[in-house]
Protein backbone atom coordinates (compact mmCIF):
# COMPACT_ATOMS: atom_id res chain seq x y z
CA UNK A 1 0.00 0.00 0.00
CA UNK A 2 1.55 3.27 -1.11
CA UNK A 3 0.64 6.78 0.01
CA UNK A 4 1.80 10.36 -0.19
CA UNK A 5 1.87 11.89 3.28
CA UNK A 6 1.83 15.62 3.95
CA UNK A 7 1.06 16.31 7.59
CA UNK A 8 0.79 19.49 9.68
CA UNK A 9 3.61 20.10 12.14
CA UNK A 10 1.62 18.88 15.14
CA UNK A 11 0.80 15.45 13.70
CA UNK A 12 2.96 12.42 12.85
CA UNK A 13 2.28 9.03 11.32
CA UNK A 14 2.96 7.51 14.73
CA UNK A 15 0.20 9.71 16.17
CA UNK A 16 -2.23 8.53 13.49
CA UNK A 17 -1.23 4.91 13.97
CA UNK A 18 -1.88 5.24 17.70
CA UNK A 19 -5.40 6.55 17.03
CA UNK A 20 -5.96 3.72 14.55
CA UNK A 21 -4.82 1.08 17.04
CA UNK A 22 -7.17 2.41 19.70
CA UNK A 23 -9.99 2.61 17.18
CA UNK A 24 -9.51 -0.96 16.01
CA UNK A 25 -9.31 -2.20 19.61
CA UNK A 26 -12.58 -0.43 20.37
CA UNK A 27 -14.38 -1.65 17.23
CA UNK A 28 -12.88 -5.04 16.33
CA UNK A 29 -11.74 -6.08 19.80
CA UNK A 30 -10.87 -9.78 19.85
CA UNK A 31 -12.26 -10.23 16.34
CA UNK A 32 -15.13 -9.44 13.97
CA UNK A 33 -17.33 -12.45 14.65
CA UNK A 34 -19.78 -11.68 11.83
CA UNK A 35 -17.04 -11.48 9.21
CA UNK A 36 -15.34 -14.61 10.53
CA UNK A 37 -18.64 -16.47 10.44
CA UNK A 38 -19.64 -15.46 6.91
CA UNK A 39 -16.43 -14.87 4.90
CA UNK A 40 -13.89 -17.62 4.39
CA UNK A 41 -10.30 -16.91 5.31
CA UNK A 42 -8.32 -15.84 2.25
CA UNK A 43 -11.35 -14.53 0.32
CA UNK A 44 -10.50 -11.52 -1.82
CA UNK A 45 -12.84 -8.66 -2.67
CA UNK A 46 -13.02 -5.25 -4.27
CA UNK A 47 -14.85 -2.28 -2.77
CA UNK A 48 -15.41 1.37 -3.66
CA UNK A 49 -15.77 4.56 -1.61
CA UNK A 50 -18.61 6.78 -2.90
CA UNK A 51 -19.62 10.31 -1.92
CA UNK A 52 -23.33 10.53 -1.15
CA UNK A 53 -23.40 14.28 -0.45
CA UNK A 54 -21.53 17.35 -1.72
CA UNK A 55 -18.60 18.51 0.36
CA UNK A 56 -14.86 18.68 0.89
CA UNK A 57 -13.05 15.39 1.37
CA UNK A 58 -10.58 14.89 4.22
CA UNK A 59 -9.08 11.96 6.09
CA UNK A 60 -8.02 9.79 3.17
CA UNK A 61 -4.51 9.36 4.54
CA UNK A 62 -5.96 8.30 7.90
CA UNK A 63 -8.04 5.64 6.15
CA UNK A 64 -4.84 4.42 4.50
CA UNK A 65 -3.36 3.78 7.95
CA UNK A 66 -6.48 1.85 9.04
CA UNK A 67 -6.16 -0.72 6.28
CA UNK A 68 -2.37 -0.85 6.62
CA UNK A 69 -2.84 -1.87 10.27
CA UNK A 70 -4.98 -4.92 9.45
CA UNK A 71 -3.39 -8.34 8.91
CA UNK A 72 -4.77 -9.22 5.47
CA UNK A 73 -3.15 -7.28 2.59
CA UNK A 74 -5.30 -4.55 1.04
CA UNK A 75 -4.48 -2.19 -1.85
CA UNK A 76 -6.08 1.25 -1.65
CA UNK A 77 -6.09 3.75 -4.53
CA UNK A 78 -7.75 7.15 -4.33
CA UNK A 79 -9.36 9.02 -7.22
CA UNK A 80 -9.39 12.28 -5.22
CA UNK A 81 -7.08 14.05 -2.78
CA UNK A 82 -7.61 15.49 0.68
CA UNK A 83 -9.08 18.98 0.29
CA UNK A 84 -10.89 18.24 -3.00
CA UNK A 85 -14.52 19.21 -3.47
CA UNK A 86 -16.71 16.18 -4.24
CA UNK A 87 -20.25 15.65 -5.49
CA UNK A 88 -22.91 12.98 -4.77
CA UNK A 89 -22.22 9.75 -6.61
CA UNK A 90 -18.56 10.58 -7.16
CA UNK A 91 -16.08 7.71 -6.91
CA UNK A 92 -13.52 8.48 -4.23
CA UNK A 93 -11.33 5.39 -4.25
CA UNK A 94 -11.01 1.62 -4.57
CA UNK A 95 -10.00 -1.15 -2.21
CA UNK A 96 -8.74 -4.51 -3.44
CA UNK A 97 -7.53 -7.42 -1.35
CA UNK A 98 -8.37 -9.46 1.71
CA UNK A 99 -12.14 -9.38 2.21
CA UNK A 100 -11.95 -9.84 5.97
CA UNK A 101 -9.62 -6.85 6.35
CA UNK A 102 -11.88 -4.71 4.18
CA UNK A 103 -14.89 -5.54 6.36
CA UNK A 104 -13.01 -5.07 9.65
CA UNK A 105 -11.59 -1.68 8.65
CA UNK A 106 -14.71 -0.35 6.93
CA UNK A 107 -16.42 1.43 9.82
CA UNK A 108 -13.29 2.91 11.41
CA UNK A 109 -12.06 4.25 8.07
CA UNK A 110 -15.46 5.75 7.30
CA UNK A 111 -15.74 7.27 10.79
CA UNK A 112 -12.44 9.10 10.31
CA UNK A 113 -13.21 10.23 6.75
CA UNK A 114 -16.80 11.27 7.46
CA UNK A 115 -15.94 13.33 10.54
CA UNK A 116 -12.90 15.01 9.00
CA UNK A 117 -14.80 15.68 5.76
CA UNK A 118 -17.67 17.20 7.72
CA UNK A 119 -15.24 19.60 9.42
CA UNK A 120 -13.50 20.43 6.14
CA UNK A 121 -16.86 21.03 4.44
CA UNK A 122 -18.08 23.39 7.17
CA UNK A 123 -14.76 25.21 7.14
CA UNK A 124 -14.81 25.70 3.36
CA UNK A 125 -18.35 27.12 3.59
CA UNK A 126 -17.25 29.55 6.32
CA UNK A 127 -14.16 30.60 4.36
CA UNK A 128 -16.24 31.19 1.24
CA UNK A 129 -18.82 33.21 3.18
CA UNK A 130 -16.06 35.42 4.63
CA UNK A 131 -15.08 36.13 1.02
CA UNK A 132 -11.43 36.85 1.77
CA UNK A 133 -12.24 39.46 4.41
CA UNK A 134 -10.76 37.54 7.34
CA UNK A 135 -9.03 34.26 8.07
CA UNK A 136 -11.20 31.57 9.68
CA UNK A 137 -9.79 30.01 12.86
CA UNK A 138 -10.72 26.88 14.77
CA UNK A 139 -10.76 26.59 18.57
CA UNK A 140 -9.97 23.99 21.28
CA UNK A 141 -13.60 22.79 21.23
CA UNK A 142 -12.67 19.40 19.83
CA UNK A 143 -13.32 15.76 20.71
CA UNK A 144 -10.73 14.71 23.32
CA UNK A 145 -8.12 12.56 21.63
CA UNK A 146 -9.07 13.71 18.12
CA UNK A 147 -7.92 17.32 18.27
CA UNK A 148 -5.05 16.96 15.82
CA UNK A 149 -7.29 15.30 13.23
CA UNK A 150 -10.01 17.91 13.78
CA UNK A 151 -7.54 20.72 13.30
CA UNK A 152 -5.98 19.06 10.25
CA UNK A 153 -9.47 18.87 8.73
CA UNK A 154 -9.86 22.62 9.27
CA UNK A 155 -6.63 23.18 7.34
CA UNK A 156 -7.83 20.93 4.51
CA UNK A 157 -11.03 22.98 4.34
CA UNK A 158 -9.06 26.20 3.85
CA UNK A 159 -9.13 27.45 7.43
CA UNK A 160 -6.29 28.40 9.78
CA UNK A 161 -5.38 26.69 13.03
CA UNK A 162 -5.53 28.66 16.25
CA UNK A 163 -3.39 27.35 19.10
CA UNK A 164 -3.16 23.57 19.21
CA UNK A 165 -3.31 23.52 23.01
CA UNK A 166 -2.58 25.48 26.16
CA UNK A 167 1.15 25.09 25.57
CA UNK A 168 1.76 27.04 22.36
CA UNK A 169 0.17 30.48 22.89
CA UNK A 170 -0.61 32.82 25.78
CA UNK A 171 -4.33 33.55 25.49
CA UNK A 172 -5.51 35.70 28.39
CA UNK A 173 -9.25 35.24 28.79
CA UNK A 174 -11.81 36.77 31.14
CA UNK A 175 -11.08 34.38 34.02
CA UNK A 176 -7.33 35.01 33.75
CA UNK A 177 -7.97 38.77 33.85
CA UNK A 178 -10.22 38.41 36.90
CA UNK A 179 -7.77 36.14 38.75
CA UNK A 180 -4.71 38.27 38.00
CA UNK A 181 -6.29 41.60 38.92
CA UNK A 182 -6.98 43.23 35.56
CA UNK A 183 -5.92 43.77 31.97
CA UNK A 184 -2.68 45.58 32.85
CA UNK A 185 -1.61 43.07 35.48
CA UNK A 186 -2.30 40.05 33.28
CA UNK A 187 -0.35 41.49 30.35
CA UNK A 188 2.60 42.40 32.58
CA UNK A 189 2.60 38.88 34.03
CA UNK A 190 2.45 37.34 30.54
CA UNK A 191 5.44 39.35 29.34
CA UNK A 192 7.36 38.38 32.46
CA UNK A 193 6.60 34.71 31.94
CA UNK A 194 7.58 34.85 28.26
CA UNK A 195 10.92 36.46 29.13
CA UNK A 196 11.72 34.19 32.06
CA UNK A 197 10.79 31.06 30.10
CA UNK A 198 12.93 32.10 27.15
CA UNK A 199 9.93 31.74 24.87
CA UNK A 200 9.88 34.81 22.59
CA UNK A 201 7.87 32.68 20.13
CA UNK A 202 4.81 32.72 22.39
CA UNK A 203 2.12 34.98 20.92
CA UNK A 204 0.26 37.01 23.55
CA UNK A 205 -3.46 37.42 22.90
CA UNK A 206 -5.96 38.99 25.29
CA UNK A 207 -9.74 38.82 25.35
CA UNK A 208 -11.50 42.18 25.48
CA UNK A 209 -15.23 42.32 26.22
CA UNK A 210 -16.12 45.98 26.70
CA UNK A 211 -15.04 49.59 26.12
CA UNK A 212 -13.35 49.93 29.51
CA UNK A 213 -11.07 46.95 28.87
CA UNK A 214 -10.30 48.23 25.38
CA UNK A 215 -9.47 51.68 26.77
CA UNK A 216 -7.05 50.09 29.22
CA UNK A 217 -5.43 47.94 26.55
CA UNK A 218 -4.95 50.91 24.24
CA UNK A 219 -3.24 52.78 27.10
CA UNK A 220 -0.85 50.02 28.17
CA UNK A 221 -0.35 48.04 24.93
CA UNK A 222 1.60 44.81 25.12
CA UNK A 223 -0.62 42.42 23.15
CA UNK A 224 0.10 40.77 19.82
CA UNK A 225 -3.56 40.03 19.13
CA UNK A 226 -6.86 41.10 20.63
CA UNK A 227 -9.82 38.74 20.94
CA UNK A 228 -12.97 40.83 20.60
CA UNK A 229 -15.54 38.57 22.19
CA UNK A 230 -19.32 38.71 21.86
CA UNK A 231 -19.37 42.11 20.16
CA UNK A 232 -21.83 40.93 17.51
CA UNK A 233 -25.56 40.68 18.22
CA UNK A 234 -28.23 38.93 16.21
CA UNK A 235 -31.86 40.05 16.50
CA UNK A 236 -34.98 39.50 14.40
CA UNK A 237 -34.10 42.82 12.75
CA UNK A 238 -30.70 41.61 11.59
CA UNK A 239 -27.00 41.38 12.43
CA UNK A 240 -25.45 44.23 14.40
CA UNK A 241 -21.67 44.44 14.08
CA UNK A 242 -21.36 48.10 15.11
CA UNK A 243 -19.57 47.42 18.42
CA UNK A 244 -17.07 45.15 16.72
CA UNK A 245 -16.53 47.59 13.87
CA UNK A 246 -15.91 50.46 16.28
CA UNK A 247 -13.40 48.38 18.28
CA UNK A 248 -11.51 47.46 15.10
CA UNK A 249 -11.52 51.13 14.07
CA UNK A 250 -10.11 52.23 17.43
CA UNK A 251 -7.40 49.56 17.42
CA UNK A 252 -6.40 50.84 13.98
CA UNK A 253 -3.86 48.14 13.24
CA UNK A 254 -1.95 48.37 16.53
CA UNK A 255 -2.71 44.71 17.21
CA UNK A 256 -4.08 41.83 15.18
CA UNK A 257 -7.80 41.47 15.79
CA UNK A 258 -9.92 38.35 16.22
CA UNK A 259 -13.69 38.16 16.55
CA UNK A 260 -15.58 35.39 18.34
CA UNK A 261 -19.15 34.85 19.45
CA UNK A 262 -22.28 34.57 17.30
CA UNK A 263 -20.18 33.33 14.38
CA UNK A 264 -22.35 31.38 11.93
CA UNK A 265 -22.49 30.90 8.19
CA UNK A 266 -25.15 33.63 8.17
CA UNK A 267 -23.13 36.18 10.17
CA UNK A 268 -19.53 35.56 9.13
CA UNK A 269 -19.70 37.76 6.02
CA UNK A 270 -20.88 40.79 7.99
CA UNK A 271 -18.27 40.14 10.67
CA UNK A 272 -15.53 39.94 8.06
CA UNK A 273 -16.61 43.26 6.55
CA UNK A 274 -15.74 45.05 9.82
CA UNK A 275 -12.07 44.64 8.88
CA UNK A 276 -11.23 42.15 11.63
CA UNK A 277 -8.17 40.00 10.82
CA UNK A 278 -9.41 36.65 12.17
CA UNK A 279 -12.75 35.05 12.98
CA UNK A 280 -12.81 32.03 15.29
CA UNK A 281 -15.60 29.47 15.28
CA UNK A 282 -16.00 26.62 17.74
CA UNK A 283 -18.84 25.20 15.67
CA UNK A 284 -16.38 23.97 13.04
CA UNK A 285 -15.35 21.16 15.38
CA UNK A 286 -17.93 20.96 18.19
CA UNK A 287 -21.04 20.72 15.99
CA UNK A 288 -19.85 18.45 13.20
CA UNK A 289 -22.23 17.07 10.60
CA UNK A 290 -20.47 14.06 9.13
CA UNK A 291 -20.24 13.97 5.35
CA UNK A 292 -22.24 11.05 3.96
CA UNK A 293 -19.82 8.55 2.38
CA UNK A 294 -20.33 4.85 1.72
CA UNK A 295 -18.10 1.85 1.16
CA UNK A 296 -19.61 -0.84 -1.07
CA UNK A 297 -18.18 -4.25 -1.87
CA UNK A 298 -18.61 -4.69 -5.63
CA UNK A 299 -17.05 -8.06 -6.49
CA UNK A 300 -14.53 -10.69 -5.55
CA UNK A 301 -11.09 -9.85 -6.95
Amino acid sequence: MTETVTLPYYLTLDDIDGLVRRGLLEDVGAGDVTTRATIAEGTRAEAIFLAKAPGVIAGLQVAHRVFAALPGPVSLAWDVEDGDAVQPGQLLGRLTGNARSIMEGERLALNFIQRMSGIATATRAMVDAADGGARILDTRKTVPGLRTLDKWAVLLGGGTNHRVGLHDMILIKDNHIAASGGVTQSLQAAHGYRANAGRPDLLIEIEIRNDDELDELLRVGGADRVLLDNMVSVTPEGIDTSRLGEAVRRIDGRFETEASGNVTIETVGAIARTGVDFISSGALTHSVTALDISLKVTLSA
